[in-house]
């Protein structure tokens, strides 16, 4: 699976949704939560939600893809649909107030250790910082963390799947579902109108041969059904011509 930083992935059922990891290798590109929601709704997705574990693992693998070693991809973290909109609460029931951006009803949670601290921190994201120290949920990698909303961080969109469009596009996507082993192709899809061209011209030399060979049937056709109205009335000339003759005898 090659995951680029920036590039929308979709699957190639166009069952699935499609998503895009914008990650900034510089600390001044990253943006806030409102900034990563805004950037992903402008593209007619938005801030990724998460259904299930699957959907979770899913998002690992293509994050590892992107930030693997030699890429020159170093921690940051991603925002995701995940937020508390209110004031900041401290009670056991704070979990509970988390709701997701796009409207979502997910319950599934993949909160880090001691997490989500509540307080200030509103806006939810997905750790990754592979070269810190491990802590007591483990490493800081792809579980979530409530975070201040004006911090800056890498982020992931979200979008329904692709309509295939009515001419010709390049896009990628994946050759299997969720859970398997991912692997990408290019894949370009034309509309309905250029697929019926590449149909009907390679059968035009075929359709002309038909047409001169059913206009020599039907030449030949008419040609022998003018020899035949030629022949009859000679016949007819022929049998009167033998009565005459019987005649001529008679008289003699």
């Amino acid at each position: 699976m090659k995951t680029k930083s920036g590039q929308k992935v979709c699957f190639a059922d166009l069952k699935h949704p499609c998503y895009k990891m914008a990650y900034f290798h510089e600390l001044s590109s990253r943006v806030s939560f409102q900034e990563a929601r805004l950037a992903c709704e402008s593209e007619g997705g938005a801030l990724l939600s998460l259904e299930n574990e699957a959907e979770q693992k899913l998002i690992e693998s293509m994050l590892q893809n992107l930030t693997k070693p030699g890429t020159g991809i170093s921690d940051g973290d991603f925002w995701i649909g995940l937020w508390r909109n209110g004031e900041g609460q401290t009670s056991g029931a704070c979990p509970d107030l988390y709701q997701w951006s796009d409207g979502s009803s997910s319950q599934y949670r993949n909160w880090y250790t001691d997490e989500p601290s509540c307080g200030s921190e509103k806006c939810v994201v997905m750790y990754h910082q592979p070269t810190a120290n491990p802590g007591l949920g483990g490493p800081y990698l792809y579980q979530w963390n409530d975070d201040r909303c004006n911090m800056k961080h890498n982020y992931i969109c979200k979008y329904e799947p692709e309509i295939i469009p009515t001419s010709p596009v390049e896009k990628t996507y994946f050759t299997n579902q969720p859970g398997d082993t991912h692997q990408n192709v290019v894949v370009t899809e034309a509309g309905i109108i250029p697929n019926l061209i590449y149909v009907v011209i390679p059968t035009i030399p075929l359709l002309l041969l038909i047409l001169v060979a059913f206009g020599t049937c039907c030449f030949q056709m008419l040609h022998k059904s003018k020899g035949r109205t030629k022949t009859s009335p000679n016949q007819s000339t022929l049998w009167i011509s033998k009565s005459t003759r019987k005649e001529s005898g008679m008289e003699v």
